[in-house]
């Protein structure tokens, strides 16, 4: 019975919402090219950014520049847009791999932006390996804040409890316990890779001021089914009282899309400090790539990710509270390749998002791209 609906997943694509035939188009409006990468450059793509709102018109996005023969390693840059979207400034960067930090060159990536509620500072974390290293698998948290909407920045070193090798991608949840806010911060760490004793787990840091950061709690996957958790996003549950955490997902030997190809997911009732064994979200497609999951003021979660694993088309889906996930909407598609979305709400219902993008089939990450979703 299992093979029979492993088998019906596949063939049909029905049950995960795909598109069989590739589509053009998209719910999105206002589509906006951030930055484009230059093919006779010192970088070879342009990846994974984040976004931050400074006023109604002023907005932040941070991405990466991957340095040529690296994996995933290179420059976080800022773009900043004045006019709500339409137009974007030229990139300066904020961590460069070419600055040495005393006698250790490093490189950088996966940007996540977070402005805590009530202040007028804009934080920014990356990973940060040396630069010798193949790849960004193994890699600390560095950090830097902005109190000009990105104009500036400043490079604080954080106090770290957790110690040990980490991968952020997702954005910051706050929480209140006691009346004191706590960040949560979604991380994994993958190393397996390097390592034939390693590991790969899925976790959550905290913490109270942003610059001194713990371990909070692991997400288990069921002790019988070891499975890759990673790139989880955070949100409030419409389970309960909670947290929900919706993760990408690979099987834990080769780092392949699972069969089917869901998202798994955990609940924390306790503010982020214990979360429950993970369980696979039929309802939520995912194929080895980041997604993003989220929930609007009108209580309605919303889900965004790639159709396939070549990270072609950006669809989305959407659940009012104590109900079904909708059918597969297509988010975005121009016969190009698309990944890694980021949304902010910007009003009730309506989005600000930022994907890394491109403008050919056979390319993929050559272009920042922003546009606006309002989901009806």
């Amino acid at each position: 019975m299992q093979k029979l609906l492993i088998g019906i997943f596949l063939s049909t694509g029905l049950a995960l919402g795909t598109s069989a035939q590739p589509s053009r188009g998209g719910d999105v409006t206002d589509v906006r090219i951030i930055d484009t990468l230059d093919p006779n450059g010192p970088f070879q793509k342009i990846w994974e950014p984040h976004f931050a709102k400074w006023t109604d018109r002023h907005y932040v996005a941070c991405y990466g520049l991957e340095v040529r023969g690296k994996g995933d390693m290179g420059d976080i840059v800022c773009s900043i847009s004045r006019d709500a979207g339409k137009t974007w400034s030229p990139r300066v960067a904020v961590f460069d791999h070419l600055q040495r930090n005393g006698t250790v060159q490093y490189a950088y990536n996966n940007s996540v932006l977070f402005r805590p509620p009530g202040q007028d500072l804009i934080w920014l974390f990356v990973m940060r390996a040396p630069l010798h290293y193949r790849d960004s698998e193994n890699v600390d948290l560095v950090a830097a804040y902005s109190a000009d909407g990105g104009l500036s920045w400043h490079h604080v070193e954080l106090a770290m409890d957790y110690q040990g090798p980490l991968i952020i991608v997702a954005g910051i949840e706050t929480v209140l316990r006691n009346g004191i806010a706590h960040y949560l911060l979604p991380a994994h760490r993958n190393t397996l890779r390097r390592d034939p004793h390693g590991d790969r787990r899925q976790f959550m840091l905290e913490s109270t001021s942003l610059l001194h950061w713990k371990l909070a709690a692991y997400v288990d996957y069921p002790a019988d089914h070891s499975i890759f958790l990673h790139e989880g996003k955070t949100a409030p549950s419409d389970e309960s009282d909670g947290l929900k955490i919706v993760m990408r997902t690979a099987d834990m030997k080769r780092e392949r899309p699972l069969n089917p190809p869901v998202a798994w997911s955990s609940i924390s009732e306790d503010g982020g400090r214990n979360w429950s064994v993970a369980k696979p979200e039929s309802d939520l497609p995912n194929y080895r790539a980041k997604s993003f999951f989220g929930r609007d003021s009108n209580d309605r979660h919303i889900y965004v990710y790639s159709d396939h694993v070549d990270r072609t088309g950006l669809w989305y889906k959407t659940k009012s509270k104590g109900g079904q996930w909708s059918d597969a909407r297509l988010f975005y598609h121009e016969n190009n390749r698309n990944s890694y979305p980021t949304l902010v709400e910007d009003k009730p219902g309506q989005w600000l998002a930022v994907w890394d993008s491109s403008n050919d089939p056979k390319q993929k990450r050559t272009a920042i791209r922003f546009g606006k979703l309002n989901v009806k």
